[in-house]
């Protein structure tokens, strides 16, 4: 009597998918058929083993000025890197191939109708399927297909019209079946490739083959686990929220031979996924995971002497792989200290084992988590309870047309139409998720239309560079410590300030100053300031710039030596500094006493 009571029940309950009432409400709230999904979602994370979230990924500002002091010290004839002169390098290559984790901008999970959760109470959004009820079925949610497919095509792969799902089996705490859904047999999506140029790398960095192309094997799409929470010392918590959360997973083909080149990888990919709106957020939030998988072989060894192969590739080396990498400078570092690891063991007469590795900030070396599973070891076999996914040509057709503009176009108009520099447009488009960018075009357009100058015109690139200084430079220097926000300073004051500039109303000093003043917060419009601080440029006169400029050469004759003799031009900056410190507001202009001071300096030099 009682287990017919309780097969009751449970026919009862499975008859009503479960979503919880908060669930409800947000998918009733976004018609995921019809509606485009947000462009900025809370951001999400995978769930890892071995470390956490990082709180913080490299900033690419900052990647660009550690190559360049590194580019201006090889050029001053200063010690040459280390990787440079390690002899190790001229008789082992590297071979690296990637599998990138990222979750899907879907509203909900991939085979429940429970809703994605960012940070909501423990176990709130979890159907029974996600807990692994006995007798729950998965239901595959037809929406969470269109993200992943916008990826694929960003990477330019074939969409396959038939694809299917697969159990991998493995037993942990995190996977409540028993088994992860994934693709492993058919993919929904093959044969991709991402391509690296110059813009992709720290100034001075990159490869001299550039530009690179990097295979994409597969992209495939799976489920998350739940997140573990631990309580010391032997407490483990399970948060089911996130299982089933869509992830896909893009595997490269192992074509990296450079550290620098599988960062860079790494770093491409996740611009591009945010670019087509395909993930929740990146490696910085916790979004985005990489594996990497590294081995290494003798240069010149053909292929009649053996080596593994994978997907083609003969010849390579035993691999092993490095889990839940967090940051794009983590996977170079890890990359480097297993490379390394790997040749010393060879060269002390010993052999590498497959296995799975982990790596730590900091750390100099991998250390081992376990043996490397095989594929038999996960009994893959297709999952009975979903059916084949088939995908429309005329879906995939749409969604190819409706794509962004992606990141690599991006730079070209930004360095042929905007007049950048492609350092600076690279940075540009890495800021902020490309909020900044959006600023930079909104500024340019609109001041463009205020001084009657068309896109068509000569110049609006001059336009568009003079922005991008502004935008990247004294902007960014203001926000250097806080979130970036279109708003503390509003594009339409930005525009007022440049404008006034151009028309040399103001100096760039007081420009300097009523953006400062502006983005502390003050409220009265950049033309009554401009009145209010007496602002209103009141040029010198040629006689007058060169006599003032003339006594500052005086005043420092070993600093005009120092220029004339040893070429150590950057000084003149300083005395044009000078100039605009020791004169009253909106009287100096730089570009105008930086043109006297070269003027003046063969006269000092003939006085030496």
């Amino acid at each position: 009597m009682l287990a017919n009571n309780t097969r009751n029940a449970f026919v009862a309950v499975s008859k009503r998918p479960y979503i919880c009432q908060s669930c409800l409400r947000r998918a009733k709230q976004l018609s995921l058929a019809s509606a485009r999904l947000p462009t900025r979602s809370p951001a999400r994370s995978l769930q890892t083993a071995s470390q956490p979230p990082a709180q913080d990924d490299t900033p690419f500002r900052k990647a660009l000025k550690d190559a360049a002091k590194q580019q201006k010290k090889a050029s001053k004839g200063g010690k040459k890197s280390k990787k440079a002169i390690d002899p190790r390098l001229e008789k082992w290559e590297l071979t690296v191939g990637i599998e990138i984790h990222a979750e899907l901008n879907t509203a909900r999970k991939l085979f429940s109708g429970a809703a994605t959760s960012v940070s909501e109470s423990p176990n709130t959004h979890a159907s029974l399927f996600d807990t692994a009820f006995p007798g729950s079925q998965p239901h595959f949610q037809k929406e969470t297909l269109l993200p992943a497919l916008r990826a694929a095509l960003a990477f330019d792969c074939t969409i396959q019209p038939r694809s299917s799902f697969d159990r991998k089996h493995y037993f942990y705490q995190d996977q409540p079946n028993g088994y992860q859904i994934t693709q492993y047999y058919e993919p929904f999506a093959t044969d991709g490739h991402v391509t690296l140029y110059a813009h992709d790398f720290p100034a001075g960095s990159a490869p001299e083959d550039c530009p690179i192309k990097i295979g994409i094997k597969q992209v495939q799409m799976e489920q998350d686990t739940a997140k573990t929470v631990q309580q010391p010392p032997s407490t483990h918590l399970l948060d089911f929220n996130r299982v089933s959360h869509p992830l896909i997973e893009i595997i490269t083909l192992p074509h990296i031979h450079d550290p620098l080149v599988a960062a860079a990888c790494v770093r491409k990919i996740q611009t591009i996924l945010r670019t087509v709106n395909a993930c929740t957020a990146g490696m910085e939030m916790g979004g985005l995971r990489a594996d990497v998988n590294v081995s290494i072989r003798e240069r010149g060894q053909t292929l009649s002497e053996g080596g593994l192969s994978y997907s083609g590739v003969t010849g390579l080396g035993q691999r092993t792989e490095i889990k839940n990498l967090a940051s794009v400078k983590a996977v170079e570092d890890a990359i480097i200290a297993e490379r390394d690891r790997q040749i010393e063991l060879l060269e002390s007469g010993g052999s590498v084992e497959g296995e799975t590795r982990g790596w730590t900030v900091g750390s100099k070396t991998t250390k081992r988590l376990r043996g490397k599973e095989g594929e038999i070891d996960y009994r893959y076999m297709p999952d009975p309870d979903i059916s084949p996914v088939f995908i429309a040509q005329d879906l995939v057709n749409h969604l190819r047309k409706n794509l962004p503009v992606l990141p690599d176009r991006i730079v070209d108009v930004l360095v042929e139409k905007y007049g950048l520099s492609t350092k600076d447009a690279g940075t540009l488009l890495s800021f902020d998720n490309g909020d900044r960018l959006e600023y930079f075009f909104e500024v340019t357009n609109q001041l463009a239309r205020a001084r009657n100058i068309r896109s068509s015109d000569p110049e609006f690139s001059a336009l568009g560079k003079a922005v991008g200084n502004w935008v990247l430079m004294e902007l960014g220097s203001l926000y250097k410590d806080e979130e970036w926000s279109a708003t503390r300073v509003s594009p339409e004051v930005l525009v007022s300030i440049v404008d006034q500039l151009l028309q040399k109303r103001i100096t760039s000093r007081s420009a300097k100053r009523l953006l400062a003043v502006k983005f502390e917060g003050e409220e009265r419009h950049v033309e009554r300031l401009i009145e209010d601080f007496n602002m209103v440029f009141r040029p010198l006169s040629p006689t007058e710039y060169r006599g003032f400029a003339q006594t500052l050469l005086d005043e420092k004759p070993d600093m005009v030596r120092d220029i004339v003799e040893k070429g150590q031009e950057k000084k003149i900056k300083w005395f044009v500094g000078q100039m605009m410190a020791r004169s009253p507001e909106g009287t100096v202009e730089a570009d105008v006493a930086e043109q006297t001071i070269k003027e003046l300096l063969p006269k000092a030099k003939t006085a030496e």
